[in-house]
């Protein structure tokens, strides 16, 4: 009988581990995206980016789905204002 037991704890396992995994990617994913629309929404001009493929740079203008960025040189480039990764400051 206590051969029974232990194969519904190891069928238990098999089949919670992996609902457990899936549950804490959600909740992970849920928390980034909630991370990354408060930072779109505190954007403002003269702040120092980087975008998501790793270019810095400073914010001289935004609307609401363009934000354009000053990368030096005289160079301006126009994002999509989501391509905004996070602020240097935020670089480790």
């Amino acid at each position: 009988m206590s051969q029974g037991s232990g194969s519904g704890l190891a069928y238990l396992l098999i089949l919670g581990l992996p609902f457990l995994l899936i549950l804490w990617m959600f909740f992970t994913q849920r928390k980034r995206a909630q991370q990354v629309q408060t930072l779109q929404s505190s954007l403002a001009v003269g702040e120092e980016v980087v975008t998501t493929s790793g270019l810095y740079g400073t914010i001289t203008a935004l609307d609401d789905k363009i934000a354009t960025l000053d990368v030096g040189a005289g160079t301006v480039l126009r994002f999509d204002r989501r391509a905004i990764g996070m602020r240097s400051s935020e670089v480790a």
